[in-house]
């Protein structure tokens, strides 16, 4: 809890001064010391908060086991390694703190050593984190290549003033071509995904500290570094469509999931995949707001995940609702885009109305209005319509106020990147909300139609993640 009160103040001091890069040790080129902006701050903050949660839970979770200590032990160093990578002043001590991180979470996955798929899941997650380690220790030598340091400050600076020669244009594509990869290897990104939802055999506390924190890595990478990831266009068309099609796969496997908690890590799979889509369309600072968000929530509902299962008990299952008219799907997401454009224009809400951001806008037009079909959807709609309007009206304000506030408070921390998108790049943009829209309506479909024999037969494919969980066991097995 010190932790989380001396991170509050370095929040709070940050709002009011510029980015510090503080030095503590430094060796030549080596420097140990500490990077405090707003990012940091925010992000600083909510590990130790976290940490403090899920800690505290941890004591009662163990009580009684004889590795208790053990346990502990880990997850101290663990919390560490991420409030170290968080607050790094440079690549060097960032990649350390990257390494670190991961090392320590590898102890609190194989915790059980009598758990047989929860070891494979561990060995399989340590193999892919190495890759990942890999790819951005390659980044960190094409750094030092092409600007002479890993300082932060200094990186940010030459970053925004780099003359794009050929050289210099190569070195910066493969250097945010490597960061991508890491991120990607380290945010659960597709093929690499399968580890994720294998290691339930941990205790809960870890898994509320993997999905709640430490998954975000990837993300906090992305946005720490975007000022040297948006020199290579490529890398961020790539991130793009990476993120979509892991948040579009994981999403139809999460559908069909019975497990509590297999069901939240396909959950997060899918939330990682959609903000690495929000970073390669340029929207750091939503992505920032998603990652506390998702961070909080995933938290709660991994520590709550036994609640949810007496609560589904009770309720006797979710079951499948049919009898849906399809119109008032249609009707929902009519009704939610006509509030947000209302309140949009009657608040006065500044939104950046790009190529990308009608995409982003577009996809929460969606979720939303699967919130309010599905209220509708009730026997007394017609009751329900009026309250219906105003949560999607309170949605609406909180969702697109916080994004204002997020890009406000990190103005000048992270860069402006509204690039135009080329034919292709716009085609593929209106294709990812075209299977965004199809993935609203087999989501409805499934819920509340009439099933569909072709739905049963994408069920069992999609209940085993195309099986490629299945074969990336058998490889990493041997």
């Amino acid at each position: 809890m010190l932790s989380w009160i001396c991170a509050m103040i370095v929040l709070a001091v940050s709002f009011w001064l510029e980015p510090q890069s503080v030095k503590l040790v430094r060796f030549g080129a080596i420097q140990v010391g500490m990077y405090l902006d707003v990012l940091s701050g925010i992000m600083l903050s909510l590990v130790t908060f976290l940490g403090a949660v899920v800690t505290r839970y941890s004591v009662n979770y163990l009580r009684g086991d004889p590795r208790q200590k053990h346990f502990s032990t880990w997850l101290g160093l663990t919390l560490c390694s991420v409030m170290w990578l968080v607050i790094s002043n440079n690549l060097l001590m960032f990649t350390c703190a990257w390494m670190a991180t991961s090392l320590s979470l590898h102890q609190l996955l194989i915790f059980y050593k009598d758990r047989r798929s929860g070891l494979i899941a561990a060995k399989k997650k340590f193999i892919i984190s190495r890759i990942g380690d890999a790819c951005l220790t390659g980044a960190l030598i094409l750094t030092w290549k092409c600007f002479g340091t890993w300082d932060f400050a200094d990186l940010f600076v030459q970053a925004q003033r780099i003359d794009l020669s050929a050289t210099q244009d190569s070195c910066a594509t493969w250097i945010s071509v490597l960061l991508v990869a890491g991120a990607a290897l380290k945010s659960a990104q597709f093929p690499f995904h399968s580890w994720l939802p294998d290691t339930m055999e941990t205790p809960t506390p870890v898994s509320a500290l993997m999905h709640a924190g430490i998954i975000n890595a990837g993300g906090f990478l992305i946005i720490r570094l975007s000022p040297l990831i948006v020199l290579s266009p490529s890398a961020m068309s790539a991130l793009m469509l990476l993120g979509s099609f892991t948040a579009l796969f994981a999403s139809v496997v999460m559908m069909t999931q019975t497990s509590v908690k297999k069901t939240l890590a396909w959950s997060t799979i899918s939330q990682m995949g959609f903000m690495m889509l929000q970073c390669g369309l340029g929207a750091f600072a939503l992505a920032a707001l998603h990652m506390v968000a998702h961070s909080l929530y995933k938290a709660h509902a991994f520590l709550s995940s036994g609640s949810l299962v007496d609560q589904t008990r009770t309720l006797g299952g979710l079951g499948i609702k049919p009898g849906a008219n399809p119109w008032l799907l249609l009707s929902a997401i009519c009704t939610t885009a006509v509030t947000c454009v209302w309140l949009l224009a009657l608040t006065g809400i500044s939104v950046h109305l790009g190529q990308g951001d009608f995409l982003l806008i577009g996809v929460f037009i969606l979720a939303v209005a699967h919130l309010l079909g599905s209220l509708w959807n009730a026997p007394s709609r017609l009751y329900l319509i009026p309250w219906g309007i105003a949560i999607t009206g309170i949605l609406s304000l909180l969702g697109f106020g916080f994004h204002a506030l997020f890009r406000e408070i990190l103005k000048g921390t992270l860069p402006e990147y509204s690039p135009h998108f080329s034919t292709a790049e716009f085609a593929a943009m209106s294709v990812i909300g075209a299977l965004f829209l199809g993935l609203l309506i087999l989501q409805w479909q499934s819920s509340f139609g009439i099933p569909q024999r072709w739905l049963f037969k994408l069920y069992v494919h999609a209940h085993n993640g195309l099986y490629i969980g299945t074969w990336a066991e058998r490889v990493f097995g041997k």
